[in-house]
């Protein structure tokens, strides 16, 4: 027979370990910035007023030899951990600011970590492009080596993308709060049109559209020739006029075949894309001309779309986009250009672009950020998050 003592020591220890699993099962979450400047860290502290909680505490820097190091200075064992990234011009050390934090939260024993990447760095590189690689897809594989456990961003440049992820991946919408700016902010915006600057931004011009009752404009057309493509390996290896060649090496001969016509794999000869100029396909005459993209990064292409806007009409002309890059000399030729005004959101710092250019304004997304963290963390649906928002959008 077992001791009282023995049983009063094993009913002590049973409780303490039910005890234990319900702290664990009940964690709370911490909210972190990965960036190392104070400029980039405005959207996390607007996130965590919002949540009510403090940032946690941790730090980023740079050392001398341009090395990233991440101290976090907190306990976050059995915790979800937000971290918050915004992307400034300086992309690959962001990116490496995230990488490093992620890791050391997951050796620190975190519960889940999760990345809040408002703007997906290396978005636009998610096609395959001749010789190239496909980098996002890249990307994703480093984070998820890191530690991420999920992704919420906002606007990705195109929704496959969050295939590449092996988690999953939350994919918010700016446009709401585009929406709103333009119906409480631009005068008379019953007389505007919405405007696609080229063919391949027609569904989300056309969703704007319809959501305003407004009506639709295309951009057809190049300002400017593409790049040759004719030198992509199609043509290789070249034919030659003889039955034999060198290698490269005196007196070394190898055997050549010639190329010859094989029935039946002939292929046609495609033939060269003529670029017409830009064309307008709907009438923006004596309307507000509102063009609507995901990305405005450099602004030459949105420059000319605004002259040729002005020379069918358009009497003001707005440019509404998710995530301001603005880089370069982008606030100076946006000063200098017929655009009245460009809108984005604060998903990308750009404080700096906003002194230059005083026709730069910002909209503020961090409520849905914060809503997505809150929804997350408490397992709650995130559909509330998309409500009206179809599959095409």
């Amino acid at each position: 027979m077992q001791p009282h003592c023995y049983k009063v020591y094993m009913s002590y220890a049973r409780s303490n370990i039910v005890h234990s699993t319900m702290n664990i099962s009940k964690s709370g979450y911490r909210v972190f910035s990965a960036n190392s400047t104070t400029a980039c860290t405005e959207l996390a502290k607007k996130i965590t007023e919002r949540l009510g909680v403090d940032l946690g505490k941790s730090v980023v820097y740079q050392e001398s030899n341009r090395e990233t190091r991440v101290d976090v200075k907190e306990s976050v064992r059995g915790q979800d951990i937000f971290i918050i990234q915004t992307i400034p011009r300086d992309v690959n050390t962001a990116i490496m600011e995230l990488l490093v934090m992620a890791y050391a939260l997951k050796t620190n024993c975190a519960k889940n970590i999760i990345g809040v990447i408002p703007y997906f760095p290396y978005s636009k590189q998610c096609k395959m492009r001749k010789r190239g690689s496909i980098v996002c897809k890249l990307l994703a594989s480093m984070l998820a080596k890191a530690g991420l456990t999920h992704i919420i961003t906002m606007d990705l440049h195109q929704k496959e993308i969050q295939g590449f992820f092996s988690f999953p991946v939350d994919n918010l919408r700016a446009s709401p709060f585009l929406l709103q700016y333009i119906q409480e902010e631009i005068p008379d915006y019953r007389n505007a049109i919405i405007v696609a600057k080229s063919p391949s931004a027609a569904k989300r011009a056309q969703s704007y559209a319809e959501r305003l009752r407004l009506g639709l404009a295309v951009m057809h057309g190049e300002a400017q020739c593409s790049e040759s493509d004719m030198a992509d390996g199609r043509h290789s290896p070249p034919p030659m006029s003889s039955g034999r060649t060198t290698s490269g090496h005196p007196g070394l001969e190898l055997p050549w075949r010639h190329q010859a016509s094989f029935p039946g794999i002939e292929l046609p000869i495609m033939m060269a894309k003529e670029k017409p100029p830009i064309t307008v396909v709907g009438d923006v005459g004596g309307r507000i001309a509102i063009i609507v993209d995901d990305i405005i990064d450099d602004v030459e292409d949105f420059v000319a779309a605004a002259e040729i806007l002005k020379e069918r009409g358009a009497y003001k002309i707005y440019i509404m986009a998710t995530h301001g890059l603005l880089s370069a000399e982008a606030p100076r030729l946006i000063e200098e250009s017929a655009i009245d005004e460009v809108v984005v959101t604060n998903t990308v710092p750009h404080e700096v672009q906003k002194l230059q250019c005083p026709k730069i304004k910002t909209v503020d997304v961090s409520m849905i950020l914060a809503e997505a963290i809150r929804r997350i963390h408490n397992g709650e649906s995130m559909a509330y998050l998309f409500r009206n928002i179809t599959v095409d959008d």
